[in-house]
This record gives C-alpha cells, sequence and structure tokens, in this order.
C-alpha cells in the first residue's frame, strides 16, 4: 500500500541524466522489493546537515515523491526543507572518484564556513 504523498517537481529537487541514469542503473541491482531512493538530511558536517541516499521499501505521508524510468525519488518533508532548488548530479572521473554531487545547497543560518555543498571542495579552517 502506497502512502497518500506529495510530488516533487523540478522547483523542490532535479536530477541531472547522469544522476538519473546512474539511480536507475543501481534500482536495477537490488534484489530485494524496493520502493525507490531516499534522499535524507542527518545533523553533521560543517554546514551542520549532511545528506545521504539509501534504497527503502516504504513511502509514509510525510514523504514526497518523484517518479522517474526505474525508480522513485523519495524527500520527507524534513528533509526538502534543506534542498529546495538543489540538484544532484553524478560525477565520475577517472578511477574510482565516482559520487553523487549535491549542487546549488543554501547555507544553513548559525552553521558553516560557506564552502559545504559545493561541487568544488573546501572545508572549514
Amino acid at each position: 500500500m502506497t502512502a497518500n504523498v506529495n510530488q516533487l517537481d523540478d522547483a523542490d529537487l532535479t536530477l541531472t541524466d547522469s544522476a538519473q541514469q546512474k539511480m536507475q542503473e543501481l534500482a536495477g541491482q537490488v534484489e530485494e522489493s524496493i520502493e525507490g531512493v531516499r534522499v535524507y538530511a542527518t545533523p553533521g558536517g560543517c554546514s551542520g546537515v549532511s545528506f545521504g541516499m539509501t534504497f527503502t521499501d516504504q513511502i509514509s505521508d510525510e514523504d514526497n515523491v518523484r517518479e522517474y524510468e526505474g525508480f522513485k525519488l523519495i524527500v520527507d518533508n524534513g528533509t526538502l526543507g534543506y534542498l529546495k532548488g538543489v540538484e544532484i548530479d553524478f560525477v565520475a572521473s577517472d578511477g574510482d572518484d565516482a559520487r553523487f554531487v549535491f549542487n546549488n545547497l543554501q547555507p544553513v543560518a548559525g552553521a558553516g564556513c560557506g564552502t559545504c555543498g559545493s561541487n568544488t571542495g573546501g572545508g572549514c579552517g
């Protein structure tokens, strides 16, 4: 049973073609039944918030969902507040350095040093 959820759109959060392709590929490799890819926020990092993604088998009334070919992107209301207008990209360079990058993150009030969340790296201090 799927909960009554809100639909995400481009004003909320976008995925580049590269990120969509990689998430579709990864979702296709999961052997158990999943509802989609959950994007979540946790306390930490120099901006005060860190982001991650995981497969999930549950969607709740607090979730916002966007369907893509081969997977659903799921974001709870609390996390969505941090991600408004963010673009998720998948970047792969030579070697083993391949990762999802959150572009256009907004600074969190009262935390950070201004460089977290950018794809150019950086850090505090």
